[in-house]
């Protein structure tokens, strides 16, 4: 799938400059990818999915962030609940306590999602970002089911899923943070808001959710999993953006190079040390980003593991901005006008330290880790 990957990035990057022109969701790209069956990717082999890794996931998002980085930031999403449905083993489940039910539930969705389903993420919400134990969302149990109301900003791809995966806190024990899977349909509403700097086609419109939903759309059937969940495995989290803005950083430097032999500068000095210098800082987080990938299939939720999976987001956040300004730079004032692709990518590549878990955040968690404290309960603000 990796070589299907290729084969679809230059299809993507066709239609990249006018769904950021005008801020549209790109159907076509996840139209090619259901045909490909690009949703399944996460699912295990005996419900018709690909039965791939983290690493495999990394590879791939990697490869279609060459072609749209907006398209692989979406289509992360849909991974990162495909990826953490098939992360949690039978043996996990026992050792969690998972019903029966929910184990069912889980299958459902995954054999949903080979099938061609995709899935969108309402975490974040305004002036707490994706930090769970800040959330204003609130569930409390209904007969046959949960009701949930609140509202979530920052939604890629809404209006377009068949569902969305919607973390809430109990309304009446506030500790205990769950996630939902809520079928698109009635009692969602999205709001038209996002007009971004970068990363303009993800549609990442705000979503109101007033809704009743079944007892099996709660994920794991227990209530109060997410915090846990995002502590022992933080990598869907924290370190599946990686692999996008690292493709990002990669696609403004093949830019960069097409446009300096277009324009006959490659003779340069100052502009070859500027690709050089790009060219080297990719390959660097690329390799970090991959040996986390590798770590996370070896090792999930393990100390060091955690270490390479907060060092991979820090490392491809702050490489693809500055690798991308590097380069617009290296092509010269005329790379700045609208519709260049150095333009475009310099500001999708902008968002990748701001997305969650921020550059900020990220090396803070690193540095309380290094100074021997815990980095998941120190710092200015909640991790989760």
């Amino acid at each position: 799938m990796i070589d299907e990957a290729r084969r679809l990035a230059p299809r993507f990057a066709a239609r990249a400059a006018a769904h950021d022109r005008d801020g549209t969701f790109p159907a076509d790209d996840f139209a090619d990818l259901r045909d490909a069956g690009f949703f399944g990717l996460m699912a295990p082999k005996r419900l018709g999915g690909a039965g791939a890794g983290f690493a495999d996931y990394a590879a791939i998002a990697y490869e279609l962030a060459r072609g749209n980085g907006a398209t692989a930031l979406i289509f992360n999403m849909h991974a990162s609940v495909t990826g953490a449905l098939s992360g949690v083993t039978d043996e996990l489940a026992e050792a969690l306590g998972l019903p029966a039910e929910a184990l069912r539930a889980r299958d459902d969705y995954l054999r949903a999602a080979a099938a061609g389903a995709w899935y969108a993420v309402a975490m974040s919400e305004r002036g707490v970002g994706s930090r769970l134990s800040q959330m204003s969302t609130r569930y409390r149990p209904v007969d046959g089911g949960y009701r949930i109301e609140g509202a979530k900003t920052f939604c890629s791809g809404a209006g377009n899923a068949d569902a969305y995966l919607v973390a809430a806190r109990s309304a009446e024990e506030p500790e205990k943070v769950s996630q939902f899977l809520v079928p698109a349909g009635e009692g969602l509403r999205v709001e038209p808001t996002w007009d971004a700097l970068g990363m303009r086609a993800t549609a990442s419109h705000d979503l109101h959710v007033d809704v009743t939903v079944p007892a099996g759309a709660l994920l794991g059937g227990v209530e109060g999993l997410a915090l846990v969940v995002a502590q022992l495995a933080p990598h869907w989290m924290v370190a599946s953006y990686a692999a996008v803005y690292v493709g990002v950083a990669r696609a403004s430097v093949d830019a960069a190079i097409e446009h300096v032999n277009e324009r006959k500068l490659a003779h340069l000095p100052a502009i070859r040390a500027r690709i050089g210098r790009a060219d080297a800082a990719v390959a660097a987080a690329h390799l970090a980003v991959m040996e986390a990938a590798r770590r996370v299939d070896e090792a999930p939720g393990d100390a060091a593991t955690n270490r390479w999976v907060w060092r991979a987001k820090l490392l491809a956040g702050t490489t693809a901005a500055e690798v991308a300004a590097s380069m617009l730079e290296a092509a010269g004032t005329s790379a700045m006008r609208r519709g260049h692709p150095l333009e475009r990518l310099y500001r999708d590549a902008r968002a990748g330290s701001l997305q969650p878990a921020t550059s900020d955040v990220c090396a803070d968690w690193l540095g309380v880790d290094a100074l021997g404290g815990d980095p998941d309960a120190e710092g200015f603000a909640p991790r989760w």
